[in-house]
């Protein structure tokens, strides 16, 4: 089964980047493509700015990137159901240090699925 999942990261990037906070405001996105369970390419990619279609901007960017999973410490509601809709899953990576360690733990099946009752309110990220 090939995956590709997105982490929001802290520059410069990689696996051995610490995670982004918040979705929406982190400086970048790892994608990790993964193969049978396994890591086989990473590539590291900006953010786009809110301005150009607000929260949902960096929903459509990562869909359009071909992602599949994404991990997030925090994101608001209306990012969260656009990633529902776009059959984007979201999990929970809060505890992990760096973006390795939560793609590893995604891989396991330890990280738990992101649910509306997770998110913050209203519009922030």
């Amino acid at each position: 089964m090939n995956q590709m999942i997105a982490v929001p990261s802290t520059h410069p990037g990689g696996l051995d980047a610490p995670l982004g906070e918040h979705f929406g405001h982190c400086d970048l996105y790892t994608l990790v493509k993964a193969q049978d369970g396994k890591i086989a390419d990473v590539q590291v990619i900006p953010n786009v700015p809110h301005e150009q279609g607000g929260c949902l901007a960096p929903v459509q960017h990562l869909a359009e990137k071909g992602v599949t999973q994404l991990i997030a410490g925090g994101m608001g509601l209306r990012p969260l159901m656009g990633f529902n809709q776009a059959g984007i899953g979201v999990f929970h990576g809060g505890g992990a240090l760096t973006v390795g360690q939560a793609v590893e733990a995604m891989l396991e099946g330890k990280l738990p699925e992101f649910k509306q009752e997770n998110s913050c309110g209203g519009c922030s990220h």
